[in-house]
């Protein structure tokens, strides 16, 4: 199999988040970044068993400057073959989806992976853009996946059970919890990630389609107010009008 998997940096959920200029932008300094978890974690993963099962090569990509390449040495040493970095920015979902998508277009993949969403945006876009971008079906939040021949059987979550779904490949997945388990890598494979190939392409230019205006944190949480429990009346109205939960 040929396997192409998307990956992205996200903060360190332990990370002090700031911004800066007047709020507008992301304040990187003193941040620890990490693999996007959704990508490492389960996309990967998964794509790793596939590869041990069936052969086949699994190169991985990421959109966006140099300091990308320690979280991409890092997919290397859990056992990718080989790197993609688009020297880019990434600036929104549908840049980078597009930058995907160029690259991918003439390489023969039979599976496009990707995580779910990160875990600084959540936005959930980039899988489903690379999918229309390329013309090939897409099965977003999938929790398992097998492959036989040129046919994936994809289960994912819905509202009261499990919806099983067969997709002919190419296609692209993007994974949720339950698709893998998590590997951490060993020192072999932190040595081999040294020597394995690393390219570096220039940006197909692609246009962007939203601009971000403002960032703000959420409000910090409030003092706790103590109900008698034998006050159901009041607890009843601090809920209707204070809270406005009900």
């Amino acid at each position: 199999m040929n396997i192409l998997v998307c990956i992205s940096k996200a903060p360190d959920t332990t990370s002090k988040i700031t911004f800066k200029d007047n709020n507008t932008s992301f304040n990187e300094d003193g941040v620890q970044f990490i693999v996007n978890p959704y990508d490492e974690w389960y996309a990967l993963v998964r794509a790793l068993e596939l590869k041990e099962a069936q052969g086949g090569k699994l190169t991985i990509i990421s959109v966006g400057g140099a300091d990308y390449e320690t979280i991409m040495r890092k997919a290397l040493a859990i056992g990718a073959d080989e790197a993609v970095r688009v020297d880019a920015q990434p600036l929104d979902a549908f840049q980078v989806a597009s930058e995907i998508a160029a690259y991918a277009a003439d390489k023969g993949f039979d599976l496009v992976m990707a995580g779910k969403e990160t875990i600084d945006y959540n936005g959930a876009q980039v899988g489903g853009m690379i999918a229309a971008l390329m013309h090939l079906p897409y099965v977003s939040n999938a929790t398992k996946m097998d492959v036989a021949g040129s046919e994936a059987t994809v289960e994912r979550d819905k509202q009261g059970g499990t919806e099983v779904l067969g997709v002919s490949l190419p296609a692209v997945i993007s994974a949720a919890k339950g698709m893998a388990e998590q590997r951490i890598p060993n020192m072999r494979g932190i040595m081999a990630a040294r020597s394995k190939p690393l390219q570096v392409i220039a940006s197909c230019a692609p246009q962007r389609l939203t601009e971000t205006v403002h960032y703000e944190l959420p409000p910090e949480k409030g003092g706790v107010k103590l109900i008698d429990p034998d006050n159901v009346n009041e607890l009843v109205n601090l809920l209707h009008n204070e809270a406005k939960v009900i």
